[in-house]
């Protein structure tokens, strides 16, 4: 590779990563979301809350390890585990609403508006992390 592209991917290295594993995240959202909707039959809002679950969980790994290089120990793993779930939380909130209006009052195809919705869950999720949770001390 070239300097310039070397010097961009070491630049944004941490965006970069964090889009990836947002990518991975939100295919273990939606994959799951799916698959609870249509072959388990549940109900969509309950299907977007044990989706979320799942797509926290790998996020919480991915980017604790190898997205902001947290090196919390001890009670502070507690407490940033704690403050990503509590941020993922008021995301879920966001993302029920996205759902309950777009997908029950207008109609729209509730897979397609879960996968809309989630472009803005990535990027609320990456602000919270990176100013929040994840900050460098």
């Amino acid at each position: 590779m070239n300097n310039r592209l070397m010097q961009i991917l070491r630049t944004h290295k941490e965006l970069l990563l964090y889009v990836l594993f947002g990518c991975g995240t939100t295919l273990v959202s939606v994959g799951s979301f799916i698959l609870f909707v249509e072959v388990f039959r549940i109900h969509s809002l309950i299907a977007n809350v044990l989706s979320w679950i799942l797509a926290v969980g790998f996020a919480y790994v991915t980017n604790r390890r190898w997205v902001f290089c947290s090196r919390a120990k001890g009670n502070a793993v507690w407490a940033e585990l704690f403050a990503f779930y509590g941020g993922r939380l008021l995301t879920l909130g966001l993302e029920e609403v996205i759902l309950l209006i777009f997908g029950f009052w207008l109609g729209i195809s509730h897979s397609l508006v879960k996968l809309a919705a989630q472009f803005i869950v990535l990027a609320s999720n990456y602000i919270l992390s990176k100013f929040l949770i994840f900050r460098k001390k």
